[in-house]
């Protein structure tokens, strides 16, 4: 029994003086500060500042009306009162128009028929066209939402007119039906709003492999030079599950802050959807801190020098980032690909977090993601012990 305390308080003392000095190496290492400081503080401000103006409005739109009547120049009107549409001018014709859009003059072009006013006298459906520069999908979906207001504005307007022409009053008819759009989590409808707040979330996982897998080089670079001499680098005398933990523990309390400070004062400062409550959301992405420092360690296995860091982790942040969920749902992708998604851990922070910040969920309606970030952490904890130990047996 004595023995076994005794065992228990060596381990102790290892996992203090690799968390002791794993700290130094973080706070001596220009480049792990760069990875762990700069880039986390720095990079949700840059993107929230690009993306900032959140919605396309007032877009400039080139109108070629074939019927130059009272009915198009009045739907020409409504065009405009839109807040996706501003028309720029009236081209003699849809060549002119390109030409425009060409030089940049517009993003899209509106074409009446020659027969709009005799249709809609007739009580037939005529057909405008609507051509959009493809180049921005968010200005696409900000005219078509415009255009579906549109359609439903005027149809309301001309049955309204049918029924007084009937004599029958159009106030209260049934036929007028107003639509209402609530948008939920994201009730500004900005690209920003939607966005950011699974962005910085990869941020936090991907920032933090950088830094551990540039610490993992260093190492593997000094038991290179150090293996002739028979000098053995800090801490590979120490138990792997010694080692594994005091660094881990070292980069998860170092980056609690940083997610306080990504997660609850960056929606603040540039008003993003921001409902849940800040214990609910730190105590949820603590699992995925622990997770990603348990990869990271595991990653160290293909870290043979400092440079490794970029070739390893930074050709992941695009992949990682269509991979957790947030440009294309993982129930659409193919179950290899959905298989892949499930282990990395911010694809489970980065869903539920949008969920408790932007939908005011709370942590019992996010047991199932929160159940997989503690399982990754296992995972990747036996992972990360298994290449420490073999990286100490080679050294």
């Amino acid at each position: 029994m004595n023995r076994f305390v005794i065992d228990i308080k060596e381990w102790l003392l290892e996992t203090a003086r690799i968390f002791r000095h794993e700290m130094t190496l973080v706070f001596s290492d220009i480049g792990v500060m760069l990875f762990f400081f700069f880039l986390p503080i720095a990079y949700p401000i840059v993107y929230s500042l690009i993306y900032n103006t959140e919605v396309t409005r007032d877009m400039p739109v080139a109108v070629v009306d074939h019927a130059r009547t009272a009915l198009s120049r009045e739907f020409v009107r409504h065009a405009d009162a839109t807040e996706a549409m501003k028309i720029c001018g009236y081209a003699a014709d849809l060549n002119e128009a390109r030409d425009w859009m060409a030089a940049k003059k517009c993003f899209a072009i509106i074409e009446i028929p020659e027969d709009y006013s005799r249709k809609l006298g007739r009580a037939e459906q005529p057909q405008v066209q609507f051509y959009c520069e493809m180049s921005l999908l968010l200005r696409y979906r900000t005219f078509s939402s415009s255009l579906a207001d549109l359609q439903i504005a005027t149809g309301a307007d001309l049955r309204e007119r049918a029924l007084d022409d009937l004599g029958m009053p159009s106030n209260g008819a049934p036929s007028n039906i107003e639509s209402y759009g609530f948008a939920l989590g994201d009730t500004q409808q900005g690209f920003a709003s939607f966005i950011i707040p699974g962005i910085v979330v990869l941020i936090l996982q991907q920032s933090m492999l950088l830094g551990i897998v540039l610490l993992g080089g260093t190492r593997a670079e000094q038991r290179r030079r150090l293996r002739g001499g028979g000098v053995t680098v800090f801490g590979d005398d120490a138990s792997p599950s010694a080692q594994i933990l005091g660094r881990a523990l070292c980069y998860t309390i170092i980056y609690i802050p940083l997610a306080i400070y990504i997660l609850h004062y960056i929606p603040l400062f540039f008003h993003y959807p921001h409902e849940g409550k800040v214990i609910e959301y730190v105590l949820f992405i603590f699992p995925m801190l622990l997770a990603s420092a348990m990869l990271g360690q595991t990653l160290n296995i293909m870290a043979t020098e400092r440079e490794s860091a970029f070739i390893i982790v930074v050709f992941t942040s695009v992949a990682f980032l269509f991979l957790s969920g947030l440009t294309w749902p993982v129930y659409a992708m193919n179950r290899f690909l959905g298989w892949i998604s499930d282990m990395i851990p911010c694809t489970w922070g980065l869903q539920g977090f949008v969920h408790i910040n932007s939908n005011d969920a709370v942590m019992g309606q996010q047991s199932h993601p929160f159940a997989w970030l503690w399982g990754l952490t296992v995972f990747y904890t036996l992972t990360a012990y298994l290449v420490t130990r073999w990286q100490t047996r080679r050294g």
